[in-house]
C-alpha cells in the first residue's frame, strides 16, 4: 500500500476504499451504472435535438425530468451528471460522481451509498491511494475489473472527514419519525397496561394530544418546504429563460464581430450557470425535505388513527368491567369460593408434586365424550374385522 509520503505533495490524490458488497448491493450498483449510461444517451439526444451543446442550464431544463422518469437515478446524481459528460467518456464509463448526500462514511469499515434501488450500507477495506482528479466532486464510485471502489479526493497528508454516526445522532434534534415511533410505543397495549395508577384513559388521552401536536408541526414543516419549493422553482425558471435568450445574442455578437459583447454575454452565461448549480442543489435538498415531511405526516396520521381506536377499545372494556362489577354477586372478602378452591388446589399441587385437576368445563367434558365415543367405535370396527 502506498504511504501518503510516496504521493506528490502538491498533486491531487484519492483515498481508495475497496468495497465488499453483498449480492443485493452489488446488483443495485450495477443497475445504477446502467441507468447512468442511459442518462448520458438521453443528454446526447437532447443536446442534438435542441441544439444546446454543453449548456448545463438548458440541458437541465430539457432533460432532467425525462432522465428522472426513465432511469430512477437519485436527483443528486442527475444534477452532477449534467456536467459529467466529457469526463465520463474519458473514464470509459467506469466511474460515477458522488457527493456527501450520495455517499457517507458510517463507521471505520462501512459506507452508505445511494443507488437506483435505494441506499445500501457496504463494508469496505482501505486500499491505499490513487491519482486524484482536481476534486470537482468529492468522490467517485469506480467500477473495476473485479468489483467496485469508492475514491475520495484528499489533500496530501490529510484524510477525508468521516462522519461519526453516533455523534451525529446524538447532536441532531429528534425528528418527526422518531417522535412518532416513541408516541406509538406509548399507546401500545402493553405500555398502557403497565401505566401507573388506574387512569389508563388519561394515559392514552395524553398520548393523543402529543400526536396531535406532532401532526401540527409536520403540517407546518411541509407547508414551509412547499413554499420554498415554489420560490426555488420560480428562480430556476427565470435563469432558464435568461439563458435561452442569451445564447442567440452571443452568437449574433460573434457573427457581427463584436467580441467585446460576446465576452460580456459569456461572462453572464457563466454567472448564471454557477447560480443554477447552487440552485439545483438547493432544490434537490428541499425535495428530500418534502419527502421526509410527507412520510412523517403519514406516520403521524396513522398513529393518531390507531390511538383513537385504542382509546375507544379501552373505554368499552372499562365500561364493561364496571358493569360486571356492579351486577355480580357480592363476594365475601373480595374473593369467590371458586377462586379460593382453585388457589388451594394449586398449593396442594406444589406441595405434593401432583398437578392440579383441570377445572370443570362443559366444553371440555363434551370434547372428552366425543373422543371416547370415537375410540369405542374404532375398537368395535377392529373387532368386527378380525371376526
Amino acid at each position: 500500500m502506498l504511504s501518503m509520503s510516496q504521493s506528490p505533495r502538491n498533486a491531487p490524490s484519492a483515498l481508495r476504499y475497496r468495497l465488499a458488497p453483498d449480492p443485493a448491493a452489488k446488483a443495485a450498483m450495477e443497475a445504477t451504472f446502467r441507468a447512468y449510461d442511459r442518462m448520458m444517451e438521453i443528454l446526447d439526444e437532447v443536446a442534438r435535438s435542441h441544439n444546446v451543446g454543453s449548456n448545463v442550464v438548458l440541458l437541465h431544463a430539457h432533460a432532467y425530468e425525462p432522465i428522472r422518469k426513465e432511469t430512477a437515478l437519485p436527483s443528486r446524481l442527475v444534477t452532477l451528471g449534467l456536467r459529467d459528460r466529457a469526463d465520463y467518456r474519458a473514464a470509459q464509463g467506469r466511474r460515477l460522481p458522488l457527493d456527501d448526500k450520495l455517499a457517507k462514511i458510517k463507521g471505520p469499515a462501512t459506507i452508505s451509498i445511494s443507488t437506483v434501488q435505494g441506499r445500501f450500507s457496504v463494508p469496505f477495506d482501505y486500499a491505499g491511494y490513487a491519482e486524484g482528479w482536481g476534486q470537482s466532486v468529492p468522490a467517485h464510485l469506480i467500477r473495476t475489473d473485479d468489483g467496485f471502489e469508492v475514491h475520495y479526493g484528499v489533500t496530501p497528508n490529510s484524510l477525508p472527514e468521516e462522519e461519526n454516526a453516533m455523534d451525529t445522532i446524538a447532536a441532531a434534534p429528534e425528528n418527526f419519525l422518531s417522535r412518532v415511533g416513541r408516541l406509538i410505543a406509548g399507546i401500545a397495549y402493553d405500555a398502557i397496561e403497565q401505566a401507573e395508577g388506574k387512569n389508563k384513559l388519561g394515559v392514552v388521552g395524553q398520548a393523543i394530544r402529543e400526536i396531535e401536536r406532532a401532526e401540527s408541526e409536520a403540517r407546518d414543516a411541509l407547508a414551509s418546504a412547499r413554499a420554498e419549493e415554489y420560490r426555488l422553482n420560480a428562480r430556476r425558471t427565470e435563469i432558464e429563460r435568461e439563458m435561452t435568450d442569451l445564447a442567440p445574442k452571443i452568437e449574433g455578437a460573434i457573427t457581427d464581430g463584436r467580441d467585446d459583447l460576446a465576452r460580456a454575454g459569456i461572462a453572464r452565461q457563466m454567472d448564471l450557470e454557477a447560480q443554477f448549480e447552487v440552485l439545483s442543489r438547493a432544490i434537490d435538498e428541499n425535495n428530500e425535505k418534502i419527502e421526509q415531511c410527507v412520510t412523517s405526516l403519514r406516520a403521524v396520521l396513522s398513529a393518531l388513527q390507531d390511538a383513537e381506536q385504542r382509546r375507544a377499545d379501552l373505554a368499552k372494556s372499562e365500561a364493561a368491567a364496571s358493569h360486571q362489577a356492579s351486577t355480580s354477586p357480592r363476594k365475601q372478602g373480595g374473593t369467590s369460593a371458586a377462586a379460593k378452591a382453585l388457589r388451594a388446589g394449586r398449593a396442594v399441587a406444589r406441595a405434593t408434586g401432583v398437578p392440579a385437576p383441570i377445572p370443570f368445563s362443559s366444553d371440555i367434558d363434551e370434547l372428552s365424550t366425543l373422543h371416547r365415543d370415537k375410540e369405542i367405535a374404532a375398537r368395535l370396527a377392529r373387532l368386527k374385522s378380525r371376526s
